[in-house]
């Protein structure tokens, strides 16, 4: 099914407080997943993995990062007609304000893409972890008729209280919504999920985030109301007047709007065989190619580790973790269960001796430290017998250099830990 007359939008979100500090100098899909990657490349490498390269990322806050990260990454050969746009918030003579909203976002933007030859709009969200076929939702959605699809994805009871609810028929039509439904409106929200979701107790659909809509509808719904929300305005709206069907997804997703969820889904890539898998060679996951050498292990005892090319690593040993991109980690420090983000650039031995001199330590992290359910942001410099134990005794609190969230301790990008501090 031929997926050239659609375009692509990924929403950037707005200031994304819920993932703060790591949202404090990049937007959501700049911040770094799975040790080399940032959270856009997996909208985008599902595009590009379906056969959908027209690709706009709509992005208010923070964007300087993501714009250089998208340059440095994503480039077509002339022949292709294939991109990969930032649509930048911007104040216009029509529109003064900023984003309201993720259906503000597209109304805004829509001048920018309205020149381009399509029939069908795919809206994704910047800051989710999964693999879809795109191609499968788009031959489904013209296969049905529908003036929208939407990808729900069956949950349990637990987790149907935290998602949009959508209630469906016996061809798949979405009938009604309900946003974060109390436990004890459940009962007469349940959709047929089939045989296999429903023996796991998955009866509910979520709304995945996830839309495609045709052209002239998208426009319709956008320029007729003015919602500015896509889950709260636009889809209850288009239910009511539109043929809406029900997209349903049984592979892992998980959406990735706190730290508690974006720790979790990083420490689940280092498992035996993790939900989300990195060595699909049929949908690999495409990001900026930096050409560093491989990492470099001296004395260290690994047990279940993610480890990034360019790291150097003389640690004693390191269990359940993620480790980033150039990360250094000096002799006899244990880290378990902690998401090492790496830095950006190697210092020179020259530059190291001079901060020491200081008594600035080197980037990286020292000698004989313990970390434990951490999550260290890009280029922060860990002195030599520092100990981080994040866990359930400790109070969300928010400091100069690091946060407190749900018993993980996030250590702030460009951080200064000093020799012998204690978390």
């Amino acid at each position: 099914m031929s997926s050239k007359r659609l375009v692509s939008l990924i929403l950037g979100g707005g200031r994304g407080t819920r993932l703060s500090p790591l949202t404090s100098h990049r937007s959501k899909p700049a911040v770094p997943i799975a040790g080399k990657y940032r959270l856009v490349d997996i909208p985008i490498s599902n595009c590009l993995n379906s056969g959908m390269n027209k690709i706009y990322v709509l992005t208010q806050f923070n964007s300087a990062s993501l714009n250089r990260h998208i340059k440095n990454s994503f480039t077509f050969d002339l022949f292709s007609r294939g991109f990969v746009d930032i649509l930048a918030a911007e104040q216009t003579v029509e529109n003064a304000e900023w984003y309201q909203g993720t259906a503000d976002a597209v109304r805004q933007s829509f001048h920018h893409f309205d020149n381009e030859e399509y029939d069908y709009v795919l809206i994704l969200s910047g800051d989710q972890l999964y693999q879809m076929d795109y191609r499968d939702m788009l031959e489904k959605h013209k296969e049905s008729g529908s003036d929208l699809s939407i990808a729900t994805i069956p949950v349990d009871a637990h987790d149907a209280t935290g998602f949009g609810i959508m209630k469906t028929d016996e061809q798949n039509h979405i009938t009604s919504f309900i946003e974060k439904p109390d436990a004890s409106e459940l009962e007469n929200w349940s959709s047929d999920t089939g045989e296999h979701m429903k023996s796991k107790g998955r009866s509910y659909l979520a709304s995945m985030g996830i839309y495609l809509f045709n052209r002239e509808v998208l426009e319709k719904l956008l320029f007729s109301t003015d919602g500015t929300d896509f889950g709260k305005n636009i889809i209850p709206e288009s239910i009511e007047s539109h043929t809406v069907t029900s997209y349903q997804f049984e592979g892992y997703w998980t959406d990735i709007g706190t730290i508690k969820s974006f720790f979790i889904a990083n420490l689940d890539l280092a498992r035996n065989i993790p939900h989300f898998n990195l060595y699909d060679t049929e949908r690999p996951i495409y990001t900026h190619a930096r050409m560093l050498p491989p990492a470099k292990v001296v004395g260290t005892s690994l047990e279940n580790v993610v480890l990034s090319e360019g790291a150097i690593i003389h640690a004693s040993r390191l269990e359940r973790s993620v480790v980033g991109i150039r990360t250094r980690i000096g002799k006899a420090t244990s880290i378990e269960d902690s998401y090492i983000m790496g830095s950006d650039r190697y210092e020179t031995l020259e530059e190291i001796n001079e901060n020491l001199a200081q008594g600035l330590p080197p980037i990286g992290i020292g000698e004989r430290c313990y970390i434990k359910n951490a999550i260290l942001d890009k280029n922060v410099r860990i002195g030599n017998d520092v100990r981080i134990q994040g866990g359930d005794h400790l109070q969300d609190r928010e400091t100069k250099d690091y946060n407190v969230v749900d018993g993980i301790i996030v250590v702030k990008k460009d951080a200064v830990i000093p020799n012998g501090y204690t978390i």
